[in-house]
């Protein structure tokens, strides 16, 4: 049998790592990094080598699975589909359209298939109760972005190829290989900012592996990071260290507004000495290509969205946004080169239960299991997940597990039967990551340089994609029946947008034939005609021949490396689309809120225990622990405990402690480690495989325990939504 080589890139993580993958009739044999991918030349981590196994996993869905009699049976996708149209039909004539919800998890963000087609499905609904791993997640970024910016997708990433001081905060890349702000090999890409001379300083309560490379760590406490950066920025308008060489607005109201946050007034509160942090903010000002970038640690808290604002404004007024070596604005292949000038606004809807407003046409899943459990009209009574694992990765799981139970019907799109898709009465399956094309839609407008690849699938699959599920629940629920042909329907939203796009005075097809666009597209399968849009139409496309230079998908697809248009170019006038044409410093809710931060502050309790995450580079949220290779070895989930605390309760490094918090409690392992700071407890993320009825084999023998049974859904970001997963109050017994 004969063996062939094909590249793709690795849709784990946020990364992009290029793969050489070597196929053996229909296995894979072995799997390295591409080294002559141009963007990360090699790289790859032990997660990008596991995709052979997890295509061959014996415990992935591979049919769809209706529930009978509690238990799952094996069905035809005719049956499937025809059931979940009864039965949706049912809960919606009974209850109506808010009585539907959608769960949308973290890995469809990992493609392009899912991202075209989840959100029709969403509006197919008719429903306020969409969620997602969003408000778990970055939601503060894209808050803060939309208000300073103008777009909730228009994100600076720090060019740290080309920095000389990166200023990183909440965030452990070498763990994570790098979150909003996409590249290869941070390790090599922190150890080269070392070795010009440049500076890395860390500041998170961990001393985590990025912490360890880094020329300064700050054991910052848990959740003080919109405090301290709000402090750094203080201290540049206090000694007039500031220089704006962009537009702004709203200057002199930010001055204004952070003056009293003084590094002395923040200093118990932080953990950070004052005089640590005026000198940090004078090298930041004083150093020509810095970047401050922060990360998980500085969203998932209380004050999330505060902590994102700052990091943007502190980049802006040291004169480090739109700079090469600074905080820089990504264009990915298939983006237009501008938007149109439109006020960001949330709050269009709010939920029922708490009174939470919408962000992005969403909201907080952190008040999900409310609308489940809570009696009354617009209850939610039925549920779809796509590609997410709630029970295991949002706040107060327990809570959540009590309201799948109660749920009438529920639907998910899954690989597996997990701790989420076992409360199913219907499962569609996924397909493995070599079963379908790759592009990154959402992660290469994050890149840290222009970068662009396309991959055809590796292996055939019998039965529906992903893309075409999704586009068959969307006719489901648009009632037009379980039988509508995914391809006609996708044909016709196709055709919509091709209409849009000549209807577009922007548009490089403004004016055209939209008959004679979508024959060129029609060379193409579903969804790959949506992308071909995109591409031809984006600021490098060849407009349907506009430009005969221009790209194409035919045209990226035949280079199977991947393409790398260089670094990143500074484009602030059409990176801009807020009304005033400025980056508008004064976002009015986050100075409202640095009211609340204040307050915050003077109540500090220095003496308490607080839990934090963490994570690790063989793992990624709750996805891989059902892989041998990535599990086997020496136990990770483990509760990390500083010696002084160990001490203080009379714990011994491997015994085992009660952790307790307002809403739940577990036992676990300890693990005693410098490596925290006095009064901060670790445990890592998306652990917790110990329930009977899921089928991970792999996963139930080293189950570990799920940290969210700790969080409290109650406690949010108000300004965004976001739960807040760092600083969670704790108590310790041993066991």
């Amino acid at each position: 049998m004969s063996t062939r080589t094909v590249y793709r890139t690795c849709p784990l993580c946020e990364a992009t790592c290029g793969l050489a993958i070597t196929v053996r009739g229909d296995s894979v044999e072995v799997i390295r990094g591409d080294q002559d991918n141009p963007f990360s030349r090699g790289f790859i981590c032990p997660k990008g080598t596991t995709l052979g196994k997890l295509h061959e996993d014996p415990d992935r869905v591979r049919s769809p699975l209706v529930k009978r009699d509690g238990r799952f049976v094996e069905t035809s996708w005719e049956e499937a589909l025809a059931e979940i149209d009864r039965r949706l039909g049912q809960v919606r004539t009974a209850h109506g359209n808010d009585s539907v919800a959608v769960y949308i998890g973290n890995p469809n963000a990992h493609g392009f298939q899912n991202l075209l087609a989840i959100r029709p499905f969403a509006k197919a609904l008719r429903t306020r109760n969409v969620y997602s791993a969003s408000t778990v997640d970055q939601m503060p970024k894209h808050v803060s972005s939309g208000y300073l910016f103008g777009h909730p997708g228009t994100i600076p990433v720090p060019d740290i190829d080309r920095t000389q001081f990166l200023l990183l905060l909440g965030a452990n890349p070498l763990a994570s290989n790098g979150s909003l702000a996409t590249a290869p090999d941070w390790p090599g890409r922190l150890e080269a900012l070392r070795r010009r001379g440049g500076r890395l300083v860390v500041v998170d309560p961990r001393r985590t592996k990025t912490a360890e490379m880094a020329n300064e760590h700050l054991a910052i406490r848990p959740g003080a990071d919109a405090a301290w950066l709000v402090s750094v920025l203080a201290v540049v308008f206090e000694e007039g260290l500031e220089r704006v060489d962009v537009p702004v607005s709203g200057l002199d109201e930010v001055r204004e507004a952070v003056a009293g946050f003084t590094p002395e007034s923040v200093e118990v509160f932080t953990g950070i000495p004052a005089d640590t942090t005026r000198r940090l903010a004078r090298e930041l000002a004083g150093t020509d290509d810095a970047v401050v970038y922060g990360r998980l640690g500085t969203h998932a808290v209380e004050f999330g969205t505060v902590a994102s604002w700052a990091v943007d404004v502190l980049n802006t007024v040291t004169g480090h946004l739109d700079r090469p070596g600074g905080a820089m604005f990504p264009i990915a292949l298939h983006q237009p080169p501008t938007r149109p000038a439109r006020r960001f606004r949330q709050g269009r809807f709010r939920s029922r239960v708490r009174d939470l407003p919408e962000t992005l046409g969403e909201l907080p899943v952190a008040t999900l299991a409310d609308e489940i459990l809570t009696p009354g009209e617009g209850q939610v009574r039925a549920l779809f997940t796509i590609a997410g694992n709630p029970a295991l990765t949002t706040p107060h799981a327990e809570r959540l597990v009590d309201a799948l139970e109660s749920l009438e019907f529920m639907v998910s799109v899954d690989i597996y039967v997990n701790e989420t898709t076992r409360h199913a009465d219907v499962i569609l399956p996924g397909r493995s990551a070599l079963e379908k094309s790759h592009y990154d839609l959402a992660l290469t407008p994050l890149s840290l340089r222009e970068y662009a690849a396309y991959s055809p699938a590796v292996f055939d699959h019998d039965g529906l994609s992903e893309f075409e599920t999704i586009v068959a629940l969307t006719g489901i629920a648009a009632g037009l029946g379980s039988n509508i042909d995914p391809t006609a329907l996708s044909e016709t939203a196709l055709a919509s947008q091709v209409q849009s796009s000549v209807a577009d005075p922007r548009s490089p097809i403004f004016e055209r034939d939209a008959d004679e666009i979508l024959k060129e597209l029609a060379v193409w399968p579903m969804p790959e005609r949506f992308l071909e849009l995109m591409i031809r139409t984006g600021h490098r496309g060849d407009g349907f021949g506009a430009d005969p230079d221009g790209w194409t998908l035919e045209r990226l697809a035949a280079v199977e490396h991947g393409v790398d248009f260089g670094p990143l170019q500074s484009r602030i006038d059409d990176a801009l689309s807020t009304e005033s044409g400025t980056v508008e410093l004064a976002v009015r809710p986050v100075l409202d809120d640095l009211g609340r931060l204040s307050d915050a502050v003077a109540e500090a309790d220095a003496d308490s225990i607080v839990l934090i995450g963490r994570r690790d580079l063989r793992s990624n949220n709750s996805w891989l622990h059902n892989v041998e290779v990535l599990v086997r070895g020496k136990e990770r989930c483990t509760l990390h405990i500083h010696p002084a605390d160990a001490r203080a309760i009379g714990v011994d490094d491997g015994g085992r402690v009660i952790v307790r918090s307002r809403v739940g409690e577990i036992a676990v392992p300890v693990e005693i480690t410098t490596a925290v700071r006095q009064g901060v407890v670790s445990l890592p993320y998306g652990w917790g495989h110990d329930a009977d009825d899921a089928r991970l084999s792999v996963a139930s023998r080293r189950p570990g325990v799920n940290t969210n049974v700790l969080t409290d859904a109650d406690p949010i970001d108000p300004l965004s939504g976001n739960a807040v997963l760092n600083g969670i109050p704790v108590e310790l017994a041993v066991v």
